[in-house]
């Protein structure tokens, strides 16, 4: 098993885990030029993140809407100093898509961001090679010690949300829903249709179409434009 350290940033404390080698950079030196690749379709976290990244311009981003289009990056413009990796992003398939993204990378740094991935989720990627574990709920501050720890060769995940601590309690919308029917939902509200929900969930066309029908079912919905409606309106995300 990995050695497992505390780094307490200040008020922060987190979880690092020291891979089978030091860092290729000591941590001091993370203050120069990083690169990194946000890929995530929602283009106002995306924007938020790279601002974040970049206020004291030491890090360039560069964005990516999907997996597809982050693996064509990763060929083209790479390696990057870290790849950041949205968990619900169209193309990702669960953690299909980060063991991909990490192959791709040949070596260099994957890590997952999320706002729904629950701590098995997060566990199960630092397992499978991911440099670190994101939530999207981390203060400005800590997330930018984060992405910079993480280019310096360490693994990251917050204590608080790995000890079980700041894990979201399951909602009663939620708790109605198939893990599948959380998933044809969430491409619901992206205005995907069926035949692109079926490609990234790796499903056939007509299964989607059955989902759809029994979540307007299950939610009151008139259709699939209502209960994309009713999902946002209940937090749904």
């Amino acid at each position: 098993m990995p050695q497992e350290i505390l780094f307490a940033p200040r008020r922060m404390y987190e979880t690092v885990r020291r891979k089978g080698r030091p860092p290729e950079r000591p941590l001091r030196e993370c203050a120069m030029k990083l690169r990194i690749l946000i890929a995530d379709d929602h283009d106002m976290v995306r924007e938020t993140l790279a601002m974040f990244l970049g206020a004291d311009g030491t890090v360039q981003t560069t964005a990516a809407h999907d997996l597809p289009e982050a693996l064509a990056k990763m060929r083209s413009e790479g390696p990057f100093d870290l790849v950041l990796l949205d968990y619900s992003m169209p193309g990702m398939k669960g953690l299909d898509g980060l063991r991909t993204a990490i192959a791709a990378h040949g070596g260099n740094p994957v890590g997952l961001i999320s706002g729904t991935a629950s701590r098995l989720i997060a566990d199960q990627a630092l397992e499978m090679g991911a440099a670190g574990f994101l939530p999207k709920t981390m203060s400005a501050k800590s997330l930018v010690n984060a992405v910079r720890f993480m280019a310096a060769g360490e693994i990251y995940a917050p204590v608080g949300f790995m000890s079980g601590k700041e894990d979201p309690e399951e909602t009663d919308f939620e708790k109605v829903l198939s893990d599948r029917e959380r998933q044809v939902l969430r491409g619901l509200m992206h205005a995907q249709s069926n035949k692109e929900i079926a490609r990234d969930l790796d499903l056939q066309e007509v299964t989607i179409k059955l989902h759809v029908k029994t979540l307007c079912r299950k939610l009151d919905a008139k259709n699939r434009t209502d209960a994309a409606m009713i999902a946002r309106d209940a937090g749904f995300v």
